[in-house]
């Protein structure tokens, strides 16, 4: 079976060091671009693009490339609680026919209280999830064309309809990754692709086997995603002598602060993250060529695979038995990271490169009348 690789594209920073300014470089329009080109062109399957007040507004960035990529896919953000369902199917089939069949979406809840409140958020983790499976339920259905009429909890909507459909039908694809409970049972009843985090193989299989079971429960099957960094050199010793220069100025009081404010997130995949390393430096290899030093600094993803190009590719080989399709991949800087793993990783994976999307056929329409539209007219688009 092909795997599907995706990229990165680190609108909250890059750099040659984790943890300082030192090495790092300016993250603008023409620096993203080039990433977005270079993972274009090398056969990555698309690239994630992350949220949050540190980052980038994704939605902006990916209607940005758009018309510099011609088969890339985007990876953004949806945000429940911040938005309406209602509004964010209408950017979501937006961007889906701006980029001609080319957007995904991933289901964010949040997980740093402070974050959240400053976005005007103040739900325990349980009503958040709560909130979200309302949020994504009006969504999906907006996108599939039903008009709906729903009263929750949390959310509430009357009529909430599309005017204009999304090109991927019945809708674009949904995201979602979560380790707590109720994020499993969200992702059993209403997700298409549950990513987990880059833990050792059989804390991911032991996942992979709880949402599957939830999914089939409620009459569905979820695919599955995991989220990693890499470091792929042409050799072994040089994949972790570079392993070691990437946390080479990270000091203890780096670390100290870095964990202790990933303590206040209530994420259950967070604090996973960071039991895999307890903050300690000696003992990062957690798993066979899986190293958590990533995640001495980083919140999210911290464990990166690290070796020659047979030997990551052996390692993802081993997650894909488990029920694993897409991975998605990032490395630091990540312009020179996608080239490395372009041409040391790919020749030894059975990679799933994309099709540049064909000309489609669209809808004529007038000017809205009375907020609705006239009968439509095919008409070929070149």
């Amino acid at each position: 079976m092909s795997v599907s690789i995706f990229w990165f594209l680190p609108t909250h920073g890059d750099g040659h060091y984790l943890g300082t300014a030192e090495g790092a470089r300016p993250v603008d329009h023409a620096y993203l671009q080039q990433v977005a080109q270079a993972a274009d062109r090398l056969g990555f399957g698309g690239v994630l693009i992350p949220t949050g007040r540190s980052c980038e507004d994704a939605w902006l960035v990916a209607a940005s490339l758009i018309p510099v990529t011609q088969r890339l896919r985007f990876l953004v953000a949806l945000r429940p609680g911040v938005i309406s369902p209602t509004q964010a199917a209408r950017q979501a089939a937006t961007l889906d026919r701006l980029s001609n069949g080319r957007a995904l979406f991933n289901l964010v809840t949040g997980g740093d209280p402070e974050e959240l409140a400053g976005d005007g958020v103040f739900l325990d983790h349980r009503e958040r999830y709560a909130e979200s499976a309302e949020f994504t339920r009006i969504w999906r259905r907006v996108l599939e064309g039903e008009t709906v009429d729903y009263e929750g909890k949390h959310v509430k909507v009357r009529g909430a309809r599309l005017m204009f459909k999304p090109v991927q039908q019945p809708r674009p694809p949904l995201w979602f990754g979560g380790s707590s409970e109720p994020a499993q049972e969200l992702a059993a009843e209403q997700v298409d692709v549950y990513l987990t985090w880059g833990e050792p193989p059989e804390q991911v299989k032991e996942k992979i086997e709880q949402v599957r079971a939830k999914a089939a429960a409620q009459g569905r099957t979820v695919r599955f995603g995991i989220r990693l960094h890499v470091i792929v050199r042409e050799t072994n010793e040089e994949a972790w002598q570079a392993a070691d220069r990437l946390i080479a100025n990270v000091d203890d009081a780096t670390i100290a602060k870095a964990q202790a404010a990933f303590q206040r997130a209530d994420s259950v995949g967070q604090r996973r993250m960071a039991a895999l390393h307890g903050g300690r430096r000696d003992k990062l290899e957690i798993s066979p060529n899986l190293w958590a030093g990533v995640g001495l600094v980083r919140s999210g993803a911290g464990t990166a695979l690290v070796g020659d190009g047979p030997t990551v590719a052996a390692r993802i080989r081993e997650y894909e038995a488990l029920g694993i399709e897409t991975f998605i991949l990032s490395g630091y800087p990540h312009l020179e990271e996608a080239y490395r793993v372009g041409e040391l990783l790919f020749p030894h994976l059975d990679l799933q490169v994309p099709l540049v999307p064909q000309p489609r056929v669209v809808q004529a329409h007038g000017e809205a009348v009375a907020n609705d539209f006239t009968p439509e007219k095919k008409v070929a688009r070149g």
